[in-house]
């Protein structure tokens, strides 16, 4: 009987010790943001999806691109460029239903987020409360004064690339 107490206490703690061991799948999903993304491998790239954009006025994709400017009162939003880091066709990207941030650290990362790729106006006042967000001078907030015509993304969620 004892013989069996001891198997059983064996298997136990090699469970709990399998289970510790797993830690660092853990660490692996504090890159993933939102819903995460459901097919990280058929990513298209920034550039694929600046050319659907100029035959369409929307576009559900999954994206690779870099990490331009993210938000640096909450993280509450992120520019992503090609893999390059030239801004030519940057995209504003915001998070589906203010559900969640990215790290204030992350320019010049590479990501791969899925959602919506759009065209929409942004206004005088959006883009000066941005301008502040980003941490822009009262002169460079001053400056702006016209709406801006801009591709922007609705992420439903975000991975960053190691």
């Amino acid at each position: 009987m004892k013989k069996i107490q001891f198997i059983t206490l064996l298997l136990l703690v090699a469970a709990v010790w399998v289970s510790c061991k797993q830690a660092p799948a853990a660490e692996a999903e504090t890159n993933s943001f939102g819903a995460g993304v459901s097919k990280p491998d058929a990513a298209i790239s920034f550039a694929d999806v600046n050319a659907q954009l100029e035959t369409a006025d929307s576009a559900m994709v999954i994206m690779r691109a870099k990490v331009g400017e993210v938000c640096q009162a909450k993280g509450c939003w992120m520019n992503i460029v090609d893999a390059a880091g030239t801004t030519e066709g940057e995209m504003f990207v915001q998070f589906q239903d203010y559900g969640f941030f990215m790290p204030k650290d992350i320019a010049g990362r590479e990501v791969i987020v899925e959602g919506k790729a759009y065209k929409q106006e942004t206004s005088v006042e959006e883009l000066k409360h941005y301008a502040e967000d980003a941490g822009k001078s009262a002169e460079e907030i001053a400056a702006i004064t016209e709406p801006v015509m801009e591709k922007k993304f609705m992420a439903t969620g975000v991975v960053l690339v190691k």
